[in-house]
């Protein structure tokens, strides 16, 4: 009996600290994203945050708003729109107060916090 009782209990814990750990993993992924928006804002050039399309466990992207890639792990130089017109018109969903939005990647679901500069660059990171 006491059996039942103990695994919907830890279930239950678990699920809780599940929970918690991603609200952190939001709130880092936005503050990041933020702060590169700020600083970029500030008149930094998309190209001193390179080293951000390596960043684990959530790295950063920038793209203009017509879809070219200025920083990505694996896209930049390319055009979004030439990988995937779908996946461009989601995140350019970006707005300047920013954004979560969600897709499927090869075949699994993705969320982005995007968030849009005062030059309408977009900025994104998300697990």
């Amino acid at each position: 009996m006491k059996r039942l009782f103990l695994f919907p209990l830890i279930l239950v814990i678990g699920l809780s600290l599940a929970t918690v750990a991603f609200a952190g993993d939001r709130d880092l992924i936005k503050n990041q994203v933020d702060e590169i928006v700020a600083a970029l804002n500030d008149g930094k050039e998309a190209e001193d945050f390179a080293h951000t399309a390596h960043n684990e466990p959530y790295y950063v992207f920038i793209m203009q708003d017509d879809g070219s890639m200025h920083v990505h792990p694996t896209l930049a130089g390319t055009n979004l729109k030439d990988t995937s017109e779908e996946l461009f018109e989601i995140l350019s969903q970006a707005t300047p107060e920013g954004v979560w939005v969600q897709y499927d990647w090869h075949g699994e679901e993705k969320n982005t916090y995007v968030k849009k500069t005062a030059d309408d660059m977009i900025v994104g990171s998300g697990y």
